[in-house]
């Protein structure tokens, strides 16, 4: 069967400010997506990904229209969810008979209320890993046979909603076949956010699955299924990066919630990286509490030149409210241990975390200029669907009943201890007192070696100066929130 795997077009402005958005903006390779069309290519089907991070809506609209599909999967995020419906409109009235299926976090989450609210719009809704499933209800949709006893699926029957049982997940993953990075097209539009890459094109890669930690703002599709992290072997994981060397990227980000896991895999996947003389650099993400100074050499030693910890808040109370798992003097030894054996290091922040006062939203920047990463961020914390924190909001605080303030930049949550005034104005001054220290400034001077440093530098500037001079920046204006 022809199946088209769509994301829904959107613009930059969707989640950034528009003064701000040319130093935040990043285009990830959407895995879950190239693995599903992976498996569906493996099982003898003709597939297309239409990306609408880089197709507007109406030639969107016209790609899908010339390949004529008998299935459409669309991708939706919990900000993306009115342009997935959109999407899903024009493509009924485009193709009265072909059946039309929604993915991704949002759906995932809310699964038959998804179903309701869009109406006949959507057939189905994957609720967990896509691969096998897509296969399985293709199989029904040739063969004519409805989809009972299809696991992780909700779907429409003759007016009703019926949700099928959840899949159970994947243990073996290294039965699956790599992403299919082949349906991206131009590689090089796929890019991190500025400061977070070295050398293009880059590769997405993901060697494993789920998270053993409990923390309240976290979606993880198996958390009340399977605690735990289902691990790729370090074979498998060094094949897909030599296939990806060999279609021509030049770096990797690792987008494990944690690629420290498992301290020993770790290393072996650092060592084996070194032995092999693979020529690329890479990005990875760990928590502090799961690194020292002998892995992090030998992160460095293999191609490692960034790491991104996640801090997330320089009020230890917060962080225990946030399950965090992890305690400042870790967040301090971590950072110190990496910059020490010559890595960058990145440390998201976020406001507005139940309970956090203003006076602690401080207490957390000035533990940002303290700690002094390469590179800081600074977020507020959103409540996204199939959290903890969405679960138990009456316990916490309020939600935004716009879906388009779900990003990490909107404060879709406000604590009962803080006001959104509050949280935007944190953010705004975490920017500015970290990025306009004058020993900061002079570092990165220094550090310019090459056009892609200095561009980035120049688009931090920009963003840098409107900091200072537009009040309210973050406040999210009409023309920011457009479709």
């Amino acid at each position: 069967m022809k199946c088209a795997l769509v994301i829904p077009s959107w613009v930059p402005e969707d989640i950034f400010s528009s003064k701000t958005a040319a130093s935040q903006i990043n285009y990830w390779q959407p895995l879950g997506t190239l693995y599903v069309a992976a498996a569906l290519k493996q099982a003898g089907h003709e597939v297309i990904f239409v990306n609408g991070a880089f197709t507007r809506h109406e030639q969107l609209l016209s790609d899908i229209r010339a390949f004529n599909p008998g299935f459409i999967g669309i991708y939706s995020t919990t900000f993306g969810w009115d342009k997935a419906k959109k999407t899903a409109k024009d493509l009924r009235e485009m193709f009265k008979d072909v059946f039309i299926c929604a993915g991704g976090p949002y759906p995932i989450a809310l699964q038959e209320k998804c179903l309701a609210d869009a109406g006949d719009l959507f057939d189905a809704i994957v609720t967990g890993e896509g691969e096998q499933t897509c296969i399985e209800m293709i199989g029904r949709l040739e063969s004519g046979k409805g989809f009972e006893g299809v696991f992780g699926i909700a779907y429409r029957e003759q007016g009703e909603i019926v949700k099928n049982p959840a899949r159970p997940l994947m243990t073996d993953l290294d039965a699956l076949p790599f992403p299919a990075r082949d349906l991206l097209g131009d590689s090089m539009l796929y890019i991190p956010p500025p400061a977070t890459y070295k050398r293009k094109p880059v590769a997405v890669l993901m060697t494993s699955r789920g998270c053993n930690r409990k923390c309240i703002y976290c979606f993880q599709i198996d958390r009340h299924r399977q605690q735990g992290i289902r691990f790729r072997s370090v074979d498998n994981v060094l094949k897909e990066i030599e296939h990806c060397l060999a279609l021509g990227y030049k770096e990797i980000k690792f987008i494990d919630d944690t690629l420290a896991a498992d301290y020993d895999r770790a290393m072996q996947i650092a060592q084996e990286i070194k032995r092999r003389k693979l020529d690329f650099t890479w990005f990875a993400s760990a928590c502090v509490n799961q690194v020292d100074k002998p892995l992090l050499q030998a992160f460095k030693d293999a191609g490692c030149w960034a790491i991104l910890f996640g801090a997330e808040s320089g009020v230890q109370k917060n962080l225990n409210t946030i399950r965090k798992g992890t305690t400042l003097d870790q967040i301090r030894r971590a950072v110190k241990a990496a910059q020490e054996v010559g890595i960058r290091v990145s440390t998201p922040f976020m406001f507005g975390i139940p309970g956090e006062t203003f006076e602690e939203g401080l207490q957390t920047i000035d533990f940002a200029l303290d700690l002094n990463p390469d590179i800081a961020n600074f977020h507020a914390i959103t409540p996204f669907p199939g959290t903890e924190l969405y679960d138990d909001l009456e316990k916490y605080g309020t939600i935004s009943d716009e879906l388009s303030d779900f990003t990490y930049q909107g404060a879709a949550f406000i604590p009962f201890s803080m006001t959104r005034e509050e949280i935007l104005q944190l953010r705004q001054l975490a920017f500015k007192r970290f990025y306009s220290r004058p020993s900061f400034l002079f570092k990165r001077l220094l550090e310019l070696r090459s056009p892609h440093e200095l561009m980035i530098a120049l688009k931090s500037l920009r963003s840098l100066f409107h900091l200072w001079t537009k009040e309210d920046l973050f406040k999210k204006k009409k023309h920011d929130a457009a479709a």
